[in-house]
């Protein structure tokens, strides 16, 4: 018998993963494994861990989903720990597989990751096949290619909403054959070096890992609450559940794909029809599929101070109080505070609050961005790295943004956004 690995990263789910159908195709068995990487839980040199307890906790809990729906097939989910190159090979070896399947990366480091996996299978005469299963668009149709992708976002929805389609989703396999797979036995949060969480009672929203609980999220934005069809008009809110679709996070774990999110909306647009509302979060979906598109252009680029721009800013000297004070909401100013004790606090922050947060650190404390990405990469529950870096460069003025000099003015933003001050009195017990 033919055996293969299918190797689990940000894609944690069964449905509409084309890696392990792939797999699936081309082998008698499937061995699916993740790996928890050691340097997942190192800190970075900006001085913060790059894995902090809200998303361990989210990943943890979308795992034992995984492991729970693999199970139902007729396989499971192995867990191992260490660096990829050396525990792949491991699993490759005790099953005697001839290839192993993943999603391919984009970004620096998980694409080095890649290549050390790639180059220790091939020592064994073991080869690794990677497959795009993170954009609503595959790369080999757009009506570009990659080193012509627009730097203007409205340049690339406008030729990609006319010259391209979005790709079709993947069934769920009706059965999957593997061999016996040993129960899975997860980390703890404590075993990954960090504490444990403790439920915050402002939190209006308390996201639960996995794909099951991704489709239960589905059903209740879309269709108990109906609350799409009013998105464009609620998704700059700041206080409750359903002011956005909160998909960041399921998706940012691969929980659920953005085409099987696109393939329901299509879907609510024939029974309840569309409006403004349901094409914007298409319109959402597109900018994280361009932020894919721009890290698979630039690569490194988006990680260095000046990104992918010849800017030379000076910056002054970093100064670790002004970090400390906005990391723990204690800069004085209160829309910028309100904002960076939720992220604290439960590890989500809404699209508003992120966009003021990241303009005060690089426009107002005058720091370099690439200390608000990192720490933002610790907290996030819904932490993608393409969409992640994307954002802070492009606000940061070293992106992808045409405008230069984006800053928001805080206090009007407040008035704008929090105009009672219900958000900041909810945070702070104050107005």
């Amino acid at each position: 018998m033919t055996t293969a690995v299918v190797w689990f990263k940000t894609d944690l789910r069964i449905q509409d993963n084309e890696t392990l159908i792939r797999a699936l195709e081309q082998s008698d068995q499937v061995v699916p494994v993740y790996c928890f990487d050691d340097a997942h839980f190192q800190t970075t040199k900006f001085g913060v861990k790059k894995t902090g307890k809200f998303r361990a906790q989210f990943l943890l809990e979308s795992l034992a989903d995984l492991d729970a729906g693999l199970r139902a097939l007729g396989s499971g989910l192995l867990i191992v720990r260490g660096k990829p190159e050396e525990e792949i090979l491991k699993i490759v070896k005790s099953y005697s597989a001839t290839k192993v399947f993943a999603k391919n990366e984009v970004a620096f480091e998980e694409q080095q990751t890649e290549k050390c996996v790639a180059n220790a299978l091939a020592k064994i005469n073991c080869t690794l096949e990677t497959v795009n299963t993170s954009t609503l668009y595959d790369v080999a149709h757009l009506p570009f290619a990659i080193k012509d992708l627009p730097d203007i976002f409205t340049h690339f929805r406008k030729e990609v909403e006319k010259n391209s389609n979005v790709r079709k989703v993947f069934a769920k396999p009706l059965c999957i054959t593997s061999p016996n797979i040993p129960p899975m036995q997860l980390p703890s949060l404590s075993e990954l070096g960090l504490p444990q969480i403790n439920i915050d009672s402002r939190a209006t929203i308390v996201f639960k890992g996995g794909e099951s609980n991704a489709h239960k999220r589905l059903q209740h934005y879309f269709y108990e609450t109906k609350a799409i069809s009013s998105y464009k008009l609620t998704r700059n809110g700041m206080i409750g559940e359903n002011y956005s679709s909160k998909f960041s996070a399921w998706l940012a774990h691969g929980c659920i794909s953005a085409n099987t999110i696109y393939e329901e909306l299509n879907k609510y647009e024939t029974i309840h029809g569309s409006n403004e509302s349901t094409y914007w979060l298409f319109f959402e979906l597109l900018w994280r599929d361009y932020f894919y598109f721009v890290m698979q252009k630039f690569g490194k680029k988006l990680f260095l101070k000046n990104g992918i721009k010849d800017l030379k800013a000076s910056l002054p000297k970093f100064n670790e109080k002004y970090f400390s004070n906005w990391k723990n909401g204690a800069t004085g100013v209160d829309f910028i505070d309100a904002n960076m004790l939720e992220l604290k606090c439960t590890g989500y922050m809404s699209n508003r609050g992120r966009q003021n947060v990241a303009s005060y650190l690089c426009n107002d404390l005058k720091i370099d961005w690439r200390y608000g990405a990192a720490y933002f990469e610790e907290q996030l529950i819904d932490y993608d790295v393409c969409s992640n870096w994307g954002n802070w460069a492009y606000l940061a003025g070293v992106g992808n943004d045409p405008r230069p000099n984006r800053y928001f003015n805080i206090d009007k933003q407040a008035k704008d956004y929090d105009e009672d001050g219900a958000f900041r009195k909810w945070w702070l017990g104050k107005k």
